[in-house]
């Protein structure tokens, strides 16, 4: 998943900066141990109206961007899946011209007990 956003990122950004936090989320009592994985950039950013579709199989949101950069708009949907089987989510946050960031959270730890003990 880290790959995709951080390959993402720095393939809009033409100048600027990406960069890649690690850190513990906020957690509550439903799920208090989590780890918080960032990717933003400072890229061409994405239109606010346009964020509803990022997460969808094949969804471009431009055709003269999807030109340019390339890509089959299965990648954000992919990660989403993955994310959310390891019992996490994602999101993101962007302005046009002013760049984006993606969060995932994920369980700090796996509990082996669910499946006899056993390594994975």
């Amino acid at each position: 998943m880290l790959v995709n956003l951080v390959g993402n990122a720095i393939k809009f950004t033409d100048a600027g900066s990406v960069s890649v936090r690690l850190y513990p989320a906020p957690g509550d009592e439903l799920a208090p141990d989590r780890l918080a994985f960032e990717v933003s950039d400072t890229g061409i950013g994405i239109p606010a109206d346009k964020l509803d579709r990022l997460f969808q199989s094949f969804s471009q949101l431009h055709p003269g961007i999807n030109r340019k950069y390339g890509g089959t708009g299965l990648g954000l949907a992919i990660c989403k899946r993955l994310v959310e089987l390891m019992g996490g989510c994602i999101e993101a946050r962007s302005e046009e011209g002013a760049g984006s960031l993606f969060r995932f959270t994920l369980p700090a730890s796996q509990d082996s007990s669910a499946d006899g003990g056993s390594q994975r």
